[in-house]
């Protein structure tokens, strides 16, 4: 008898077109779910008869109180090398072996820049009053050359978003807890002093940090109230970073010029959320790790760690 997988939250219908899973149809059978379970009473109803569960980012949590209730589950994927969502301790106690993929920074630095300047230069105003007959040129453009980008992190991602920053002919600073002179020296931008002096300085500020115990919360009202007026904020990391209560306030009042957003405290939002009526905002639905080539590595990879696992030998293994 076929072992069954399960392929979670494959909104874009894109899971089996984004790799071959020939390899491991003779031996597994392929169930592919387009919508999303919150609830943890059905997503285990749901997932009862499954062997092989593939699971994108961290979209659905898999604590212990789920997998104690998935006797049959052996093997979990989640794409990326990094999970904080999983109960590892939990998965092992249940003889669940967990193992991950490669992913690529590039997707989230190209959609950090997409947010950016699409907040900058009015993209959506503008755009959507040419399509719907409203006012030729109705927004004043905000220049990127010769104004200050401050970034929150200076990582793999953090670094890739700073030299487009320094192509555009920006001035380009950035800090974090652990961030050196040498390592900002390196990546040839500026270390801001403290988090409060990069927050009054910049004219755009772009969070690229991991989310743990000392980030979450770390742009609170008292930091959002140190940026300008005519300042703007992009999140392509992780929602906790940000007060959402705080950021909504900054934004209905005026208080900075808008945010580009891709990360939300609840993932899908439900529709009656405040994010999809706040002023100043661009907000995309998760979309940093979404591209063709980023599917292709998940996808594909999947497929090498269940044929590793069904020859005994897992790969990639996480936790």
């Amino acid at each position: 008898m076929r072992l069954r997988c399960a392929v979670l939250d494959d909104f874009q219908n894109a899971a089996l077109e984004s790799a071959d899973w020939s390899p491991v149809e003779d031996r597994v059978e392929i169930v592919v779910f387009r919508d999303h379970i919150a609830d943890e009473d059905e997503l285990a109803a749901r997932l009862a008869d499954f062997d092989i569960v593939v699971t994108l980012r961290e979209r659905v949590p898999f604590p212990g109180t789920l997998l104690d209730r998935l006797p049959r589950l052996k093997l979990l994927i989640a794409s990326g090398m990094r999970n904080s969502v999983i109960d590892y301790a939990a998965a092992e106690r249940n003889g669940v072996t967990v193992c991950g993929t490669a992913s690529s920074s590039a997707p989230p630095v190209e959609l950090t820049w997409a947010l950016l300047l699409g907040l900058a230069r009015d993209l959506v105003t503008e755009s959507t009053a040419l399509r719907t007959g409203g006012p030729w040129q109705s927004t004043v453009g905000a220049d990127l050359h010769g104004r200050r980008l401050g970034l929150l992190g200076l990582g793999k991602i953090g670094s890739r978003v700073a030299r487009v920053g320094l192509a555009f002919g920006m001035q380009v600073s950035a800090w974090s807890q652990n961030l050196t002179k040498e390592r900002a020296d390196e990546a040839g931008v500026e270390l801001a002093p403290s988090k409060e002096e990069l927050l009054r300085g910049s004219d755009f500020v772009s969070i690229h940090l991991k989310l743990s115990d000392r980030t979450r919360g770390l742009l609170g009202p008292a930091e959002l109230a140190l940026l300008k007026p005519t300042a703007y904020l992009v999140n392509t990391s992780r929602a906790a970073i940000v007060d959402q209560d705080a950021l909504l306030a900054a934004l209905h009042e005026g208080r900075i010029a808008g945010a580009g957003i891709d990360v939300h405290d609840i993932e899908p939002l439900p529709a009656d959320h405040p994010v999809r009526t706040a002023p100043r905002l661009l907000a995309t639905p998760h979309l940093g790790y979404v591209s063709q080539a980023n599917y292709a590595t998940y996808y594909s990879h999947a497929v090498e760690d269940i044929q590793a696992f069904l020859a005994g030998e897992p790969v990639r293994r996480l936790g």
